[in-house]
Formats: structure tokens, C-alpha cells, sequence
């Protein structure tokens, strides 16, 4: 069903060549279960072979005439816009998510190439009055070198491009791992890249599991940094993996958003701003609101409100074009069902939802709980999933101290009127960005990232393409 049925590849990508390997992984779509495509799974000899490609042209590429990196990054960027459907279309099949969503996510990736394109030729000497006589001092960035990327299957195309754009405008040269359950969105992007005229080796992408693979990268000195997107747990893990060879690390961990009504917000507002903070992408976000609290005074109001809009969102296949799609895995689903009643278990009622959809296994009714308690699993783990909790709150303190009672620090949603509550708020709640009676807070120029087990500095903005360079401090005496 592809307009350009080339950009489907079963096979990885190192030094522009399609790569074979002895084994295959079969890819899903998880709305029917249907085999959609076998690919390539590559063993550890193949990652460092990835390894050896992107370190033999880095010499070459970093030291490129920033014009020229921008030039195959522009290139990029109008093949991948041209080709919005069918990666669109790519997407839907292995991930599941809404064919309109998909298109999103298609712009989305984009726009973080076009940023980076335009961000590569900016100056990156700063001159400093100097300290000492008879010298001069200049600081420069200079690209730290290879960097191995390791994207998730929530969102298969703007994990890949958000990293990789920041880090080849820096002048690094990158291995991409995609998660085995949607690797063809990445090697759609090989292709167009291929197309765009990246050298051999600049952008590498290794298929296949990454418990296989990605120990190969973060044990070799020459991956010089390191970003992952994906749970807490395993970005510890490849923290830990990384310390022997001191990697520069990038790690955009888990979420647990709150999401805040106070008495006096607009609660049509604030119900449409929830329903979206919820279940985009079929609540499978790391900056999913995953806990509502609402001050008293508007609960009852709000809990009615968000369960009928909830209860009206439509569930199926992703090509239809519904509001949800399947969920990723088994395990997905299995994950929402412990919650449901575990949180039922402790006192919470069931307002819509709950339960497996007759649509098909991976398939999960938009659910709506109140009154849960704050010991529920869901007030304490990322359901990652189309399950939303609510509980009320009586005092600005007590709401910012249990909404701050987590490991996680991603994102918080705020919905008040009142300017002094806003403000207090958005200094108190612990997290790296905090969304103000809005859902949409995320785009290329904005420094995306948390606080705390949320991960580990910045992706996008002029932050983004720092964390791919070292700092060169050069002092010259002209006598």
C-alpha cells in the first residue's frame, strides 16, 4: 500500500549497505497480529561492525564545513516530508497508533532535522576576556564522536531523528538501535538518508534485540556518548554499563505526570486538555498524565465530565483512524489489568472501561477509576497505558507534596486561573517541564527532559546538540 514501496527494508544499515544477518525477528501489527515483515537480527560482531563504519568517517565528517552537514541534514529532512504517508502508513502497521498520529509523529520527527540543519551552522568558538597577560582565550565545542542511539517503540521515528539530527549537526557520526518491535520506521529513515547523501557510515542502523547488541556499544571506548530513550530501569542499567568507559550520557527516562485542577479552572478546558494529556498515542507516553489530582470543589463536576468524554472516544485498528489503537505487547495489556484491580482492590470505582476490548487480544477500553488511593500500583508505577486515576485534594501543599512524591520528575500539567498559584506551582512541583492549561509543551526548539530518575540532560533546543560535543578550552600566549 506504499506510494514508494522501496522504503520498506527488512535488512540493517552500516556504511550505506544493507546488511543480512543469519536470523530474523519477526515484526507484528498489533491490531490483527499479522506478520507484517521478518528483519534482520544482527549479532554482536555486526554491532561493532556499525562501530568501525561510523568511527573510520568521523574524521571526515566533523571536520566537514558545518554548510555541508546542514546541506545533507536540509536534504533529509524535504525526502522525509515527501515521503510523509507512506512513513505514516509504515508506522501504523508495526506500531499500531492512529494513521493521524502517525502523520504527526512524521512532522514531528522532521521538524528536529530542520532545527538541526539550521542549528549546525551557528558559531561554536566563544571568545572570553581573558584573565591572564598577554593571552588570549577562546573556548570551543568540538564533537565528542561516535554516538550509539537506543530508541523505544512508542514513538519509532521522532526518538530516532531528535537524537540523531542534534548529534550529526555536531559533527558526531551515529549507530542507531530501534526497538525490535518497529524497526522498520528506522530503516525507512536509513533509506531516505542514503537518499539524502549522508557518506558511508554516518548514520548506521543495527537490528535485532538490544540486550544482544547494545552491550557491544557501551563497552567500546570509541562510543564516545550514549543517548536512550525508554524505562528507568534499563536506562540504570546502561548507566551502570557505561561507567568503565565514561560515556557522555543522554538518558530520557520514565514518567508519572500529574495532572493538577484547582477549584476555578475551566473544567471544559481542563477535561479536553486531560483527555489528551492521557491517551495520545493510546497512553503508551512517557509525558502521559497518569495521575489527576482535583481540588475538591470540582471534583465531582470534573470526574463526570472526564468519564463521558473518555467513555465517547473510539477504539479499533489504526488505519481506521480512531482515537486509541491497540496497545504494543501482551504485557501492555496485562499491565492495565493489574492496575484496574488492584486500584478497584483498595477503594477505587470504575466510571467506563476496564477490560480487554472484543476488538482483539492487545485492544484496551479508555478507563476512567476515582477515588483511588494513593498506596494503588497506579499512583505508584507508569501504567503506560489508556487507564486514568483520579482523587481529590483539599490544600495547595498537600496536592504539590503528593504530586512530588515520586521517582519521577518529567512532566506536570496545571490547570488554575489564578496567576500567584501558577507561578508558586510551577517553582514547587518537581519536574522538568511543568504545562500550564495546555497539553502540547514538546517541539525542537524546547529543551526536553526531567528531574530526578527521569533521566539525564536535554534533547532538543541548542541543549540537544551540546550534549554530542566536549568543551575545548584554548589559551594562547602571542609573545
Amino acid at each position: 500500500m506504499l506510494v514508494d514501496p522501496d522504503l520498506m527494508k527488512t535488512r540493517a544499515f552500516i556504511g550505506n549497505e544493507w546488511i543480512d544477518a543469519e536470523a530474523v525477528t519477526p515484526v507484528m501489527n498489533p491490531a490483527n497480529g499479522n506478520i507484517i515483515a521478518e528483519v534482520a537480527k544482527l549479532n554482536e560482531a555486526q554491532a561493532r561492525q556499525a562501530v568501525d563504519a561510523a568511527q573510520a568517517v568521523f574524521p571526515a565528517w566533523s571536520g566537514a564545513l558545518p554548510q555541508s552537514r546542514a546541506a545533507r541534514l536540509r536534504a533529509w529532512y524535504d525526502l522525509i516530508i515527501g515521503h510523509r504517508e507512506d512513513l505514516a502508513r509504515i508506522m501504523t502497521s508495526e506500531q499500531g497508533k492512529p494513521i493521524s498520529e502517525a502523520r504527526g509523529e512524521i512532522d514531528y520527527a522532521a521538524s528536529f532535522i530542520e532545527f538541526y540543519a539550521e542549528e549546525a551552522k551557528r558559531p561554536n568558538i566563544e571568545n572570553v576576556t581573558s584573565h591572564l597577560p598577554d593571552a588570549e582565550v577562546e573556548i570551543w565545542r568540538e564533537p565528542v564522536g561516535v554516538a550509539a542511539l537506543v530508541t523505544p517503540w512508542n514513538f519509532p521515528s521522532a526518538m530516532i531523528t531528535r537524537k540523531a539530527a542534534a548529534a550529526l549537526a555536531a559533527g558526531c557520526t551515529v549507530v542507531v538501535h530501534p526497538s525490535h518491535e518497529t524497526p522498520l520506521s528506522a530503516l525507512a529513515l536509513a533509506e531516505l538518508a542514503r537518499r539524502a547523501g549522508f557518506p558511508p557510515g554516518v548514520f548506521n542502523v543495527v537490528t535485532g534485540r538490544a540486550s544482544e547488541l547494545v552491550p557491544a556499544w557501551t563497552s567500546d571506548p570509541r562510543v564516545r556518548a550514549l543517548s536512550f530513550t525508554g524505562s528507568t530501569e534499563i536506562g540504570k542499567l546502561l548507566y551502570r554499563q557505561s561507567a568503565d568507559t565514561v560515556k557522555r550520557l543522554v538518558l530520557e527516562l520514565g514518567g508519572h505526570a500529574p495532572f493538577i485542577v484547582f477549584k476555578g479552572a475551566n473544567l471544559d478546558q481542563a477535561v479536553e486538555e486531560g483527555i489528551k494529556a492521557k491517551f495520545a498515542t493510546t497512553g503508551q507516553d512517557c509525558l502521559g498524565a497518569n495521575r489527576f489530582f482535583v481540588e475538591r470543589p470540582a471534583y465531582d463536576a470534573f470526574c463526570e465530565k472526564f468519564a463521558a468524554a473518555t467513555a465517547a472516544l473510539t477504539l479499533g485498528p489504526g488505519m481506521d483512524n480512531p482515537d486509541l489503537g491497540p496497545l504494543m505487547n501482551e504485557g501492555a495489556v496485562a499491565k492495565q489489568e493489574e492496575h484496574v484491580k488492584d486500584a478497584i482492590a483498595k477503594g477505587a470505582k470504575l466510571m467506563t472501561g476496564g477490560q480487554r476490548d472484543a476488538q482483539g487480544p492487545l485492544f484496551f477500553q479508555a478507563t476512567v477509576l476515582k477515588d483511588v488511593s494513593d498506596d494503588a500500583l497506579i499512583m505508584r508505577e507508569e501504567t503506560f497505558g489508556p487507564v486514568a486515576a483520579i482523587t481529590p485534594f483539599d490544600t495547595a501543599d498537600e496536592v504539590i507534596a503528593r504530586a512530588n512524591d515520586t521517582e519521577y520528575g518529567l512532566v506536570a500539567y496545571l490547570h488554575t486561573m489564578d496567576p500567584r498559584r501558577i507561578y508558586r506551582l510551577s517553582r514547587a512541583l518537581q519536574f522538568g517541564m511543568v504545562a500550564v492549561n495546555r497539553t502540547k509543551v514538546t517541539g525542537a526548539p524546547i529543551p526536553f527532559g526531567g528531574m530526578k530518575q527521569s533521566g539525564i540532560a536535554r534533547e532538543g533546543a541548542r541543549f540537544g546538540l551540546e550534549a554530542f560535543t566536549d568543551i575545548k578550552y584554548v589559551c594562547r600566549d602571542w609573545a
